[in-house]
């Protein structure tokens, strides 16, 4: 019962630091990375769809991504995507494909996307803490119901707790690293 309560906490509170990684993967360093446009939807027949779905996207060097679509006909949809996304570049389009030029970041650039990595790192704890609150309930929950004594449930919470410190150390590690990444020039 309780092992059941911990590995759902543990898996959730895992999820929380994957989703933490894929919200970094789309914050701009100083080189890019075609996640940047991960996040870009381009109107495809009505239905919003992911860019990559609609066309190649390849970082040719470290300042361009080029997008080539499958279907010349979507050029002018994926540009307007990509304005929309304000992305911090506007796309060049030659015709045939889309680039995107990305200057050299400032330091005040750089400043500004660690703030934005500092929000989604308390975003994530956040989500931590709440994954432990849901455990801690479901464990009260079973001393209510007498199906654990009182022992039980304090050495459970005290698990739930070094869980989270845990994940919470990960979070923070990958913000980190991330934070090296991003400064580094």
């Amino acid at each position: 019962m309780l092992n059941e309560v911990f590995e759902h906490t543990k898996e959730h509170m895992e999820k929380s630091i994957d989703a933490l990684k894929r919200d970094f993967a789309t914050l701009r360093t100083g080189k890019v990375t075609t996640s940047i446009v991960d996040n870009i939807k381009v109107d495809y027949y009505g239905t919003p769809t992911a860019l990559n779905q609609v066309g190649s996207v390849i970082a040719t060097d470290a300042t361009t991504i080029s997008i080539t679509p499958w279907e010349k006909n979507l050029l002018n949809d994926i540009e307007k995507a990509i304005q929309e996304a304000n992305i911090g570049v506007n796309p060049n389009n030659d015709g045939d494909f889309i680039k995107l030029f990305f200057p050299p970041m400032t330091s005040e650039q750089r400043q500004e996307i660690v703030k934005q990595a500092k929000g989604m790192l308390e975003h994530a704890k956040i989500a931590i803490r709440n994954v432990r609150k849901d455990g801690n309930d479901k464990i009260k929950k079973l001393e209510k119901a007498k199906e654990i004594s009182e022992d039980e449930s304090k050495k459970a919470q005290d698990q739930i707790q070094k869980l989270t410190d845990e994940h919470i150390a990960k979070a923070e590690e990958t913000f980190k690293a991330k934070e090296a990444d991003i400064l580094k020039v």
